[in-house]
């Protein structure tokens, strides 16, 4: 443990370097004033930085698997991701180094593998027997295209279907191809002058492995004897094929087409259909053929021992059906029911009892991967209910706006938030139990509650329980629901200022202690809700309407006199700017016919019954002021204890009390300076546009770095959330984008205004509220204990303080006003003002003082009164028995620096400038291993952390570039080493920064492969063996191994051993299959040796070959040549 003396740093005996670079001033400032010893525990070997899980729903899924005797599912997407569900809190997250599409997945059933396809021909195998997966053969395909792939039950030769209609045969546990291939040409008829398309399905007949049916997009259907290498039969249909699937006893099989019919062929009638069936086609009464439908994009045919087949297909809705829902259609006997979905049909499977496929399957549910969500449908209970989803993949029910993360929160709040959130759950779910249940979980070595936010366009806000790398929705609230809604956009009133989702969450502040709930939201709206167990009915829903007015003219009189703001007590400094009320205003219009005193939305004039959970307390709303609207919330902050909540723009800053529901601050940013304003404004008029200096604020710059990213459109203005959820994935942020929106006037792509109305000539001069913190500190130099107070922060790097004079608990707090005063202290630096924290002379957080949480709705009794009456409010620090004398420090962090200021002095003791080339997104001040550190999150991708309060760098990692807007907004830190950010619109990706967590990782994270049994293959009875019938075996290995079938041609496909390779199967050689897979393993490096061998033999023969052709070829060239011609 390493001490810091702060009176060494003054005489400059510092071992530090980097404190050593930044603290010349600081010893100059500090010089002479008395500084404590602070021990600082954190050291470098504290930290390391890794992702710990991914939840959400897949984005953009592309195919699917199951395995029935695991019972494992896996989703692939589109950008090469693979995602494995086991039982609920059992997840893992793979990722395909090259990003191509996956397009079809194979489980190795029960052996713990799986086969990936993907769109850039590639096969690979993966080993689920580990807790994080790994690639242990990869094979490239070089001059075929993969477009199909099927492995049968407990066989180890995969077929691959192609592009050009051919199929090859891979043996999955060498990864190597074999010499048996079947060319298109030979299995179709000799007459057929057309190409018969890409294969579209392989499957082996149930009851002979010896059989392999070929489906060809073109409609041609080919039986194939992979014994005697020939067609036996060839079944033919005008319609292009999509899927083909088999009855369990082998003697049918049926196809589904481009024209929306299902044809059903017995396999030895190949002239035609048995039956044709046109799902939803309408039957002609004239005998006429159905008109045609959208194309039936896959059929499942199962059968049950007890009763009718079932038949399953998705598409095939007739055209008239415009506006239609995708559909899933299950036919059983005669009943067909038709089952909407939400989002398009991506993929779905059948789960089935067995394994065999020449049993009865006795299906049981129906898994239908859809766009944007995953539905499991129960097919043994009566309309077929769905099964409750216990995955949290409902993130992006709405696109996410904005997220916070608490960790080490009170135990108490999430069984609180638990029992309300229970209340909320739909019914008429499926009784049985989840069936996706495989795999178990990791040993919980993290005992600390943690909570996620996340804020949604359609203004709602989801608490989920994230403890233990586990995320569970728990309570839902419906912001919007406060707000008339207009029925259609015709209705939406002439003061809406957004296109779109109007009540879109942009800030979030929490007080997790208290339970107090504030949000900020796109149409310039504050809600402030009280946490209840009780359901209330409010018959008129308080509200405030603040005008938050930007005049330079009112600041700088003519004469050039500056007016000070003295806000009188429980107003603002100018008392006309505020129109307090609790009804909606009427006043819509000033004698100009502009739009004045208007709100964006209404509230709701009619009682609201709120039930248990959030309840409102207090609606503000910023209203529009002389046809200007009103501008954007930057920063946001509520207090429980002072019962204050504050907010500002880049018109300015309001404070309003929420108990006596009174606005106490309204001033434009400018009056917060008084007569300290370093900057030279300029009145309203005409002028040229000018560069600013010194980091001053520009065009696009009316809040803080990118945490609110706004983008301006001509006509009407869309809300940052659009950017966020709608952004193509694969576009990059050019380099001279991510720069600071405070640094470069040209730099338009942040820009934030939501006014068309207000030039860039106006905005040039605006200074945002960037960071607001309410505390219990020294707020002037000269004072000798600490009092109640909030600091600003700007994005001209200003600090200013605020000075609050609370009347006394109780009823008193009721009745007597809080008085609000500048205290004239303002501090500075570069960049715009991200965080704000308070340290104690022992070096330990200062928390905002906060009042703990109790039952609102419930009458007082007489000695609760009284306590409350004596209730002050205070600021709970780990060393509360300060002396008066003693100081704090403040940790303040900006786009580009921190410093630790010494309190009362406000001497800089130390200073770190954290980047010069980017800037921060994200800066938090987080506890970790019982001492706490600044770590910040930079737009150049680096993730970094300081001491505290030396602010001695520990960690500089580069992790992740800023590549699209949802990162840089949704990216957070918390205690104990905790981070996450949406890494798509619809999955969080958390990480730590914590060498603790990343060490107990392994044993957290749950196991995908259990050591289960493999059902018995069902009975051939005493008849069906007697007289030949039942399932004919295959022995593939005769067939397809290298001795019978030869090798493969070189240059077809590419074998790459995989980074999990032999070390990966040495790590699942454990447990009850370890004998087994010991065997394997032995077998693998004997066949891995082998391999190599013959490699380097067949090198040595073609170099040997190449020799002997060179020198036949001099001998040729020489042969007629005398001596003297050479």
């Amino acid at each position: 443990m390493r001490k810091f003396n702060i009176r060494k740093v003054l005489d400059g005996l510092t071992a530090v370097s980097a404190v050593a670079s930044a603290s010349s001033a600081a010893q100059q400032q500090a010089a002479g004033n008395r500084e404590t010893e602070i021990q600082e525990t954190l050291q470098s070997e504290h930290f390391q930085l890794c992702k710990t899980v991914r939840h959400g729903f897949p984005y953009q899924p592309s195919a699917l698997a199951f395995d029935p005797v695991q019972k494992i599912l896996a989703i692939g997407t589109q950008t090469g991701a693979l995602r494995l569900f086991g039982r609920p809190g059992v997840e893992c997250y793979c990722q395909h180094d090259s990003g191509a599409a996956v397009i079809q997945l194979q489980f190795l059933i029960n052996e713990g593998a799986l086969v990936s396809a993907l769109a850039d021909d590639t096969l690979h195998l993966w080993n689920l027997r580990q807790k994080r997966p790994a690639i242990l053969h990869s094979l490239k395909f070089n001059r075929e295209r993969i477009t199909f792939c099927h492995l049968p039950f407990q066989s180890k030769w995969l077929y691959v279907g192609t592009e050009r209609g051919n199929i090859h045969i891979v043996n999955v546990e060498s990864f190597t191809l074999s010499g048996y291939v079947i060319m298109w040409n030979k299995a179709i008829e000799l007459s057929s002058k057309s190409h018969p398309g890409p294969v579209v399905h392989i499957s082996d007949n149930p009851m002979d492995e010896g059989k392999l049916l070929i489906g060809f997009e073109s409609g041609t259907v080919v039986l194939w004897d992979l014994k005697s290498k020939k067609a036996d039969y060839r079944y033919t249909h005008d319609e292009a094929i999509h899927s083909v699937a088999w009855h369990h006893e082998g003697k049918q099989f049926i196809c589904s087409h481009s024209d929306g019919t299902l044809t059903i062929w017995n396999v030895k009638s190949p002239t035609k259909p048995f039956q044709t069936i046109t799902p939803h086609g309408k039957q002609l009464k004239d005998g006429k053929k159905p008109e045609p439908c959208k194309p039936i994009l896959k059929v499942e045919y199962k059968t049950t021992r007890a009763g009718e087949p079932f038949i399953i297909l998705s598409g095939g809705l007739s055209y008239d059906t415009v506006g239609r829902r995708p559909c899933l259609t299950v036919m059983h006997g005669k009943s067909t029911a038709v089952l909407e979905m939400d989002y398009s049909i991506v993929d779905f499977l059948t789960l089935c009892e067995t394994p065999y496929p020449n049993d009865f399957q006795e299906p049981y549910a129906v898994v239908v991967l859809l766009e944007k969500d995953l539905v499991l449908i129960d097919l043994a209970q009566n309309g077929y209910p769905i099964f409750e989803n216990p995955y949290p993949l409902t993130i992006h029910e709405s696109p996410v706006t904005c997220c916070e993360y608490f960790a080490d929160c009170p135990v108490d709040l999430i069984p609180a938030l638990y029992s309300v959130g229970a209340r909320q759950k739909r019914q008429g779910y499926s009784k049985k139990e989840w069936p996706i249940s495989g795999g178990n979980w990791g040993l919980i070595t993290q005992s600390y509650p943690e909570i996620i936010i996340t804020g949604h366009a359609d203004g709602s806000i989801k608490f989920w329980d994230a403890s233990a790398i586990t995320l569970q929705v728990l309570y839902k609230l419906k912001t919007a629901k406060v707000f008339e809604k207009s029925r259609n956009k015709d209705d939406r009133p002439s003061t809406d200022i957004v296109d779109e989702d109007p009540y879109a969450i942009q800030i979030i502040s929490w007080c997790p202690e208290s339970r107090m709930l504030c949000i900020a939201g796109v149409s310039a709206h504050v809600i402030i809700y009280r946490f209840s167990k009780q359901e209330v009915t409010t018959e008129v829903i308080p509200m405030l309407e603040v005008r938050l007015l930007y005049e330079i003219n009112d600041v700088e009189t003519p004469d050039g006199e500056q007016v000070p703001p003295v806000p009188t007590p429980g107003t603002g400094s100018n008392p006309q700017s505020i129109v307090p009320q609790s009804h909606p205003s009427t006043s819509s219009s000033s004698s100009d016919g502009l739009r004045d005193n208007v709100p964006c939305l209404k509230v709701k004039n009619s009682p609201l019954k709120q039930s248990p959970g959030y309840q409102i307390e207090l609606v503000i709303q910023l209203v529009w002021v002389s046809g200007e609207p009103p501008q954007q919330i930057t920063s946001l902050a509520v207090n429980s204890a002072y019962g204050l909540v504050v907010f500002g723009n880049c018109n300015g800053i309001a404070m309003v009390d929420y108990l006596q529901k009174t606005v106490l601050l309204n001033l434009g940013t400018i009056e917060l300076y008084g007569s300290n304003d370093p900057y030279r404004r300029e009145p309203r008029s005409p002028r040229k546009t000018r560069q600013p200096s010194g980091g001053m604020l520009t065009v696009a710059s009316c809040m803080c770095g990118l945490s609110n990213l706004y983008s301006e459109s001509v006509k009407k203005l869309r809300t940052s959330y659009i950017s966020l959820c709608d952004i193509n994935e694969g576009t990059v942020v050019p380099e001279d984008r991510c720069k600071s929106p405070t640094s470069d006037v040209k730099d338009n792509s942040f820009s934030r205004s939501r006014s068309s109305s207000v030039t860039s000539i106006d905005k040039e001069s605006r200074e945002a509220i960037s960071a607001l913190h309410f505390c219990e500190t020294f707020t002037r130099k000269a004072d000798t204990s600490p009092s109640p107070c909030l600091w600003v922060g700007t994005t001209l790097g200003t600090v200013l303080v605020i000075v609050l004079n609370l009347p006394p608990g109780g009823e008193q707090r009721l009745l007597q006003p809080v008085i609000v005063s500048p205290s004239g202290t303002i501090l500075r630096l570069k960049g715009a003002i991200l965080r704000m924290a308070f340290l104690d002379t022992t070096g330990s957080l200062v928390p905002p003082a906060h009042e703990p949480w109790r039952e609102h709705n419930v009458p007082e009794d007489k000695d609760e009164k009284e306590k409350a009456k004596k209730r002050r409010p205070v600021s709970v620090s780990p060393s509360s028995s300060q002396e008066i004398s003693e100081n704090q420090y403040a940790v303040i962090c900006s786009e580009k620096q921190a410093k630790v200021i010494s309190l009362p002095s406000q001497n800089c003791i130390y200073k770190q400038n954290i980047t010069e080339t980017s800037f921060v997104l994200r800066g938090d001040i987080v506890s970790l291993s019982n001492s706490i550190c600044l770590a910040c999150f930079c737009a150049n991708g680096h993730i970094m952390t300081f001491s505290l309060p030396s602010l001695r760098p520990l960690l500089d990692v580069y992790y992740l570039p800023l590549t699209n807007m949802r990162i840089a907004r949704t990216f957070c830190f918390t205690n104990n080493g905790q981070a996450l950010y949406l890494v798509s619109p619809t999955e969080i990706q958390r990480l730590t920064y914590s060498q603790e967590t990343c060490e107990n990782l392994q044993e957290m994270l749950g196991e995908l492969f259990t050591p289960v049994e493999t059902p018995e293959a069902p009975n051939r009875g005493f008849f069906k063996g007697l007289f030949g019938g039942g399932a004919q075996s295959l022995d593939r290995e005769e067939l397809f191994g290298e001795s019978a079938s030869g090798k493969a041609s070189r240059s077809l496909a590419q074998h790459i051993p995989g980074p999990g390779g032999i070390e990966g199967v040495k790590g699942a050689a454990s447990g009850v299959v370890g004998e087994l897979a010991r065997a394997r393993l032995a077998l693998d490096e004997r066949g891995q040796k082998l391999g190599e061998l013959e490699e380097k033999t067949a090198a040595m023969l073609y170099s040997a070959d190449s020799f002997s052709k060179h020198a036949h070829e001099m001998m040729l060239k020489y042969k007629d040549k005398k001596w003297y011609q050479f």
